[in-house]
């Protein structure tokens, strides 16, 4: 068994800003489109979700980077932030082919100026 640990913590003023000077551009290369309906239907914190996800994207590398192909390309529309049936972000990692999963635990936390996640993935 081997676990593994990843965090990460964003201004949300860095992302609204890549967004707004970037537009799709920057939306399409770091969020799913799952991930851009789901933010853009959160009203006054849209910001914040979008910056929550690309924090939970960052942590997720930080813990699964050993585990990957060196030619791995571009993952971060590999790497999908979902809720679950109860609203706990989730996160989805089919793309990435990753074996030997036992499992896996996501949270996300976002005040005005900040986001942070914390991602644990626990290998076979």
């Amino acid at each position: 068994m081997e676990i593994k640990t990843g965090i990460d913590i964003i201004e949300v003023k860095r992302i609204q800003e890549a967004i707004e000077r970037q537009g799709e551009k920057f939306l399409k290369r770091v969020y799913t489109v799952q991930e851009i309906e789901y933010c853009d239907n959160t009203g006054k914190m849209r910001y914040q979700h979008y910056a929550a996800r690309f924090a939970a994207k960052e942590a997720i590398f930080k813990a699964i980077s050993s585990k990957l192909p060196s030619d791995i390309g571009d993952i971060w529309t590999n790497i999908e932030i979902k809720n679950n049936q109860n609203h706990k972000p989730i996160a989805n990692l089919e793309r990435l082919n990753l074996s030997s999963i036992e499992s896996m635990d996501l949270s996300l936390s976002h005040i005005a100026e900040y986001a942070v996640a914390s991602f644990n993935i626990i290998f076979k």
